[in-house]
């Protein structure tokens, strides 16, 4: 079975955020058009504490329960199962969805009978990679939507340097027209 996990898609990440990446809401259509053909749909928010040490690498963002911290409002979040909180500890970074500390997302899905795992948001090159790294090590068959993830690009290399290393580590990019299609 198909699942889909939507990485982070955060009012924090998207324009006019407190770490926006670039074109982040670009994500939204795209995911949008996923989540009417998945069954299972699952979602990760970054869920930082006001102090933490993820904030001496970044600026502050995400806090918990900020409005920055919520989904993109053009995103269906009304359409997802679970939501995984992630970075919730005064040292947790939180990069991968399998980090959440809420509800653990790999016997969630197995739960499911999700065997075949998309990945969706933000940011290619840390949490989208992290979780697609985790997802693939753990077993189920990784795919990451290529036009519905964006990345930050500390360097402007990294977004592209992230999809190389999934590709090496097994994970399937994979266009949404693509994904789209194999479900018919």
């Amino acid at each position: 079975m198909k699942g889909l996990l939507i990485v982070d898609v955060q009012i924090d990440f998207c324009p006019d955020g407190a770490l926006a990446v670039p074109e982040g809401d670009a994500v939204v259509p795209v995911i949008n058009r996923l989540i009417a053909e998945c069954t299972v749909i699952v979602a990760s928010k970054d869920w930082h504490p006001r102090h933490t040490v993820h904030f001496q690498k970044w600026p502050v963002h995400c806090v918990q329960g900020t409005n920055g911290a919520e989904f993109h409002p053009g995103l269906r979040s009304d359409k997802i199962q679970q939501v995984f909180l992630k970075g919730t500890g005064n040292a947790d970074d939180g990069y991968s969805a399998f980090e959440a500390t809420n509800v653990n997302l790999e016997a969630y899905l197995r739960s499911r009978g999700v065997t075949e795992l998309y990945i969706a948001g933000l940011a290619t090159d840390y949490c989208v990679r992290a979780s697609a790294l985790d997802a693939a090590s753990k077993g189920f068959a990784t795919h990451v939507v290529t036009d519905a993830i964006a990345a930050v690009n500390v360097q402007a290399t990294d977004g592209q340097k992230a999809l190389e290393e999934m590709g090496r580590a097994g994970v399937h990019l994979i266009a949404a027209r693509d994904m789209l299609e194999r479900k018919s």
